[in-house]
This record gives C-alpha cells, structure tokens and sequence, in this order.
C-alpha cells in the first residue's frame, strides 16, 4: 500500500482539532499583512468606487475591531463547549469508540478555525490603528478594517451553521449512518476489486513453505505496545525481494500487539540482524487506538457498540439496534461482492515471499453478529432483523466457504432464541424466517 505512512499522518491530523483552525489562523495573518500593505499603499480598488470601504477614523476603527475580536472568541469558547458536551454524550450514550467519528468532522473543525482566524486577523490589525482625530501620523487601514467587517458576518453564518450542525452530529440515525459510511469506505479501499467472490483459492501454497520453516525462521520483536494501525505491505516484500527472505507476519491492522512480542517470522534466520530487524519494525505502525486506515473491522465494532448499548437493560431501545443491523447487512452485502486477496503474496518470479495473517468474510461476520445475537436473543424483534439480515447478505454471497459462515450464524440465532423466547407465537414468526434463509442460502 502506497504512502501508509502519509497516509496515517494524514489520518491523525484529520483527527485534531487543532490542525484545521492552525491552518485557517495563518491563512488569517497572511490575510492580514497582505490587507496592511494594500492599504500602506493606498490601493483599493473597486471597493472604494463602489462606497465599500470602511470611512470611520481611528477610534471608530478600534471599536469595530476590539467589539468583533472580544464577541468571536467567547462565540468559540461557546462552541468549543457545545463540542465538548457532544464529545461526552457520544462517549456516554452511544460508544466511546465513536469519540473518533467527531473528531474528524469537519464540519467542528472550521467553524472553530473561522472564529479563531477572525480573532486572530481583528487583533493584528488593531495594533496598527495610530492616532485620534485628525492627527497627522495618524493610520486606519481602511481596506482591513472593511475585510475584518466581512469576516465578522461569515462568523455570523458560520455560527448559525454550527446551531443546526451541533444538534444533528449527535442524531443517533447520523452517528450510525457515519459509522456505515466508515465501513464502506473501508471496504472499497482494502478490498477494490469488484469482481466478485468465487471459489476458494486452491493453488498449493503449502508446497512454497520451505519444510524446515518453523525450526530455522527467527522473530522479529515488537519495538513497541499498542493497536496495530497500518502495515506498510510494499515495504515488506521489498525488502523479502532484495534480501531473498519468506516473512510471515503474525498480526494484522487492528490487534493489540504487546512489546517484544512476535509480529514477524523471517526465513532464513540467519539473515536477520539489527538492520533488517529495525527496516521490518518500520513497516510497523502503531498508535493508542484502532483506526480505519486498514481495519475495516473497526467500524463494524462501532456499529456493534451502538447496537449493544441501545438493547442493554438500562436503555432497552431495539429500533436503534435494528438500525444498526440494517448497515450492518449493507457493509457485508457489500464486502461479499469484493474480491479478499490472498494471504501468500509473490514475487515477479512467482517465489512465495511474504505471508500475511488472513483476513476473512467469516471472521467479519463473527465480528458483526455474535454479540448482538448473545445480548439480543430474547428480544424477537432484534432475532427477527438478524435472520433477515443474513437472508439480504445471502443474495450476494456465492462464495461456498462464506455461505457456510453465514449459515452457521441462522443456527446459533436459531437455537439461541428458541431457549431465550418463552411465547409460541414469536417462536414461530423466528422459524418462520429461519425457514427463508435456509432458502436463500
């Protein structure tokens, strides 16, 4: 994968609050200083023909610009605390995990960069206003001051913006909808080809594994704890290429990986020494927290998350659990339509060189469904929407290995809620579509 380090620096200051509104406050001092010289040389344009331009004197122009600065900044202050509210009821109601979703909004992040950036542009052309009255040395920079105005009506609308965009973040159907988007997303950049899932791969791998791996392959140690989030795959079999080596890594995006444990196994051991060992390290990245780069599992923990906490005892909200189920049929339909690459990557000269922990439609699946089906089963309308579920999913899945997957899931649904509901009715409406998704199966 191409720039994964880029990639997740991107990724981390997409994630900030701080990255967009620095951006936008030296956007505003350029502005600024570029505003100064305009009216140092007496230049304005149009403006001025068009009656545009701020006429005041020097007082006038203080007032105008200390009124603006001193309003914008306790607006952001505001604002940053209506976030930070929104931030604790997402932690709270719905999933700390999903702490992550708000902080890349950027919608937040640009409505705290304009009223900083405001603030900041108001307070650099104040300290250029000299004089009172009609003092000679006297200077107003008028074309800045006209400019400032204008910025101070774009922070109105942004403001009214950020009322409406405040209450609708934190819309439970808006949060799920987010964490749906995330996961297809997901999908479409891990897994971009749309051919289709076939039949499993059959070629003999087994035959490229040198017999004596496990004796004479050495481990490379983990430099350091935390999630796994990107895995620099190009690096890798660049480096098992120019050194001739078999890597077999032993995590994935997404785990936790403790220090001085495992993550890959090189073949021959003899090869390794400090310098190979530090390049595979830097293939390695981790963080504190999962992210999306390369874990499509990590949304559909989210929606589970929602799911498990609309249905828990203390909030007992099954219309949100279902909606989640819902997006969580959509991303499987649609990951069941992607083509998962192969674990054993070769060569130009067809030489087994890396081998990569699998990922597979059936380990997403579990993801998805066992902690919604082992909190759910009592509740029938929530069985009710899993087996439907399966059955939409079911339409797109014509690989045999993933409809085994699925239909191990109908069973345990089935014989979970057969104990868990006592009326004969439910169990029968459960059957009922139990009976549909063997079908579609």
């Amino acid at each position: 994968m191409k720039n994964v380090k880029l990639g997740k620096i991107w990724d981390s200051l997409h994630s900030s609050y701080w990255f967009l509104p620095t951006v936008m406050a030296v956007v505003a001092i350029a502005l600024a200083f570029t505003m100064l010289n305009f009216d140092r040389a007496g230049y304005y344009g149009p403006l001025e023909k068009w009656g545009w331009i701020y006429t005041g004197g020097a007082n006038g122009a203080r007032e105008v610009l200390s009124s603006v600065a001193g309003s914008v900044i306790s607006v952001a202050a505001t604002a940053f605390s209506i976030t930070i509210v929104a931030l604790q009821l997402a932690a709270s109601n719905y999933s700390p995990r999903l702490l992550r979703n708000f902080m890349q909004d950027t919608g937040n992040q640009l409505v705290l960069g304009t009223f900083i950036a405001t603030f900041v542009y108001c307070l650099l052309v104040l300290r250029t206003v000299r004089g009172d009255g009609d003092d000679y040395d006297s200077f107003v920079p008028q074309l800045a001051v006209t400019v400032g105005l204008l910025l101070a009506l774009a922070s109105i609308g942004v403001l009214i913006y950020f009322i409406h965009h405040a209450s609708t973040i934190i819309q439970v159907s808006h949060i799920i909808m987010e964490a749906s988007n995330d996961l297809h997303r997901a999908v479409d950049r891990l897994f971009p080809e749309k051919l289709g899932r076939g039949l499993p791969d059959t070629k003999p791998h087994d035959r490229a594994i040198p017999a004596n791996f496990d004796a004479d392959a050495y481990p490379i140690k983990a430099n350091s704890s935390g999630y796994l989030q990107a895995i620099d795959e190009d690096k890798l079999m660049q480096i098992a290429c120019d050194r001739s080596l078999l890597l077999h890594v032993k995590s994935r995006p997404g785990r936790f990986v403790v220090k001085g444990s495992d993550i890959v196994m090189v073949f021959p051991g003899e090869c390794v020494n400090r310098k190979l060992s530090e390049q595979i390290n830097d293939a390695f990245m981790f963080g504190r927290q999962r992210t999306e780069q390369q874990d499509v599992e990590f949304p559909v923990n989210q929606l589970v998350d929602i799911a498990l906490r609309a249905i828990s005892p203390g909030i007992n909200d099954p219309t949100t659990a279902i909606q989640c189920i819902d997006q969580l049929s959509a991303g499987l339909s649609h990951l069941a339509q992607r083509e998962i690459p192969s674990a054993y990557r070769y060569d130009d000269e067809n030489n087994l060189r890396v081998i990569a922990e699998p990922f597979t439609f059936a380990g997403l699946t579990d993801a998805a469904f066992n902690q919604i089906r082992q909190y759910g089963k009592s509740d029938v309308g929530v069985v009710i929407r899993l087996l439907e579920a399966i059955a939409t999913i079911a339409r797109y899945t014509q690989n045999p290995i993933d409809r085994a997957a699925l239909r191990r899931h109908t069973e345990m649904i089935r014989h979970d809620s057969q104990e868990a509901v006592s009326q004969e009715l439910d169990k029968q409406d459960i059957e009922q579509r139990y009976q549909a998704v063997l079908k579609a199966l």
